[in-house]
Formats: structure tokens, sequence, C-alpha cells
């Protein structure tokens, strides 16, 4: 198998990395805005690189891998569905649901496989809570609480290309929160500050968010994020329920301490960053995508399942900006929670 990756970034590398590696690729073509970056990368892998897009459609390849800027992912998902290739992209497909409907569109009119990178969906911690929800060991789910703390800002000139916290980084809880419970999300009310570096108000964004959400069958949900979150990165999910409680990210290197005389101690080494804390289910991901453009498996996340973390996040940032409830119906794109 020859896979094209489009993008040799943080995140590109990484998967370039996995790849490279795996008994099942023979081989990569490796390009990047930057050809000097992505020239580098595949001298190291032992790989190709290509001088640009066209290239890798041109030269040949059985699947395309897509890690470049958000505003390039719609425009390439869809050059790869008429190409008939198989594409794995990360999230999300669009920065707004007009341009992901009709990449999504695209891919649905020929047939080809869409999947997105939600690489928790591949984490030991969120697939025991799922197994938990699933199993009935909560009994009835009256509560979940989501957060994701970035310990260090983005850079000034990344925050307004982002898309936004919702879009960026708590679309990642809404997408989990989904997949872990089975449900659907009904409606939300969120509110966002600015309080924190000028950065964010000079890019229209908001440094920490929450979201009080409710669920399609009454449970309620709280998702918050914060781009200041100085004593590292911090991901967890708690869930509670009529039976029983858990929580996800809740390990020797969760960055909280406790106040309690017999409580635990602060971490030595804190979580510093999301490629870190999440790298086996990055690798897991990937190797998911091999397995589904080999037919051995379903696609765990395709187009529709990103639409639906989208609409989740679009309604918390117009319900941030109008200060009122939205309901998700307010919004294109619904769907059932039947498939999850």
């Amino acid at each position: 198998m020859r896979i094209g990756v489009i993008g040799t970034g943080r995140i590109g590398t990484i998967h370039a990395n996995t790849l490279s590696r795996h008994r099942d690729v023979g081989s990569l073509i490796l390009t990047d805005a930057d050809v000097a970056r992505a020239q580098e990368l595949a001298h190291r892998l032992g790989e190709t690189a290509a001088p640009g897009v066209d290239e890798i459609f041109r030269w040949g390849v059985d699947a395309v891998v897509i890690t470049t800027a958000t505003s390039a992912h719609a425009e390439l998902i869809g050059r790869a569905a008429r190409s008939g290739l198989p594409v794995f992209c990360e999230k999300p497909i669009a920065l707004d649901l007009p341009g992901t409907l009709h990449a999504i569109g695209e891919v649905e009119t020929v047939g080809t496989i869409l999947q997105m990178g939600f690489q928790r969906r591949f984490d030991a911690g969120y697939l025991g809570a799922r197994e938990a929800v699933r199993s009935g060991r909560l009994g009835r789910l009256h509560t979940v609480r989501a957060l994701t703390s970035d310990q260090s800002p983005p850079s000034a000139a990344w925050l307004p290309l982002s898309g936004g916290l919702y879009r960026d980084t708590l679309i990642h809880d809404f997408d989990v929160l989904r997949w872990v419970t089975g449900r659907e999300i009904v409606d939300v009310y969120a509110a966002g500050s600015d309080a924190g570096p000028a950065m964010f108000r000079e890019a229209g964004d908001v440094d920490t968010a929450a979201a009080v959400l409710t669920l399609d069958d009454g449970t309620l949900a709280t998702a918050t994020a914060t781009r200041l979150n100085g004593a590292g990165y911090d991901v967890r999910m708690e869930l509670a329920g009529e039976s029983d409680q858990i929580v996800v990210g809740l390990d020797d290197r969760t960055p909280i301490a406790s106040t309690e005389p017999t409580g635990p101690p602060a971490a030595d080494k804190p979580w510093s960053g999301f490629l870190e804390r999440f790298g086996p289910a990055y690798e897991a991901e990937l190797n998911a995508f091999v397995e589904v453009v080999r037919g051995e498996r379903a696609n765990p996340c395709d187009g529709r399942e990103a639409l639906q973390a989208l609409r989740v996040a679009e309604a918390c940032e117009l319900s941030r900006r109008e200060r009122r409830p939205v309901a998700l119906a307010e919004l294109p794109g619904g769907a059932s929670a039947a498939a999850l």
C-alpha cells in the first residue's frame, strides 16, 4: 500500500512515522507547503518527498492522509474523493457547516472512504468509559463532566485560523461525549471569557469556555476548556450514574493537586500536551485506517460523525454570541444517534 501524506507539521510527522513502520504500508509520498520540511522528514524516514499536492495524485497512491491547515481540508477531501481514494483527515472537515456538508456530499456521491481524526475514540480510558456506560455498570447516567485544558496558548498568528475554542478544542469533547454515551446532544447553553491575553480578544476568540449540554435522554453534561492551564495539559471526563461513577484521564500525570490532608500529591511529571497524552491513540487510529482501506473493519469515525461534533460546536458559538440556549435542531445536518 502506498499512502500520500499531505502536511508534515507536528501531527503530520507523527502520522508519517506511524505509517512508515506499518507492516502493511509499503511506501509513503510526503508533501507540505514548506517543501524543505517535507524533504527533511522523507529523508529521515527513507520515504519520498513530492514538490506539491498535484504530484501526490499524479504519481499514484492507494490512500491519502490529510494533516494540512484546516482551510485546505475540504478541497483536498473532495479531490481525493473524485480520484476514488480513501482519505484520513484530521478534524475538522471545514470550519463551517456548508463547507463540511459539501465535502461529505462529494465523498458520499462517489462512495469513497473518509475517516476523521478524533483520536480520543482510540484512547484506553475513553474506550473503558464507553464499555462501562454500554454495559449498564453505571445504571442510569445522569451527569457527565468533560474538560480540556491546554498548558500553553497557541501563537497569536494561528488563533484567527483555528475556528475558535469550541470548534478547535471542545469539538473533541463533543465528539467523545456522543461516542461514549451513544446519545445525541439536543441543546446547549454556552459562555466564554476573553479576560486573558489580549491576543484572544483581537482574534475574536475566548481563552476559556464552558457549556451546559442536554442529551436526548435527559442526561446533563458540562464541557469546559481553557488555553491557560499552567499546571499542565488536562483532559478528563467524569461520568456519574445511579449505580456507579467513573473518570477518564485520572492518573499519576494528571496536573491536579488535592488540598485534602490525605489526598494524592501533585504529579511529578504532568502531561504537557496532546501529542504526549494521546500518543498511543494517534497510532491506533492510523492502524485502524489501514485496516479500513484493506476492507478489514468498518470506518470508526466517518464524515457524518465529524459533522455532528461540529454542529454542537457551532451551536455553542451561537449561544455564546447571542447569550441564549440553542437547540441543535436550529442547525442543518442533523442525524440520528442510532449508529453510535
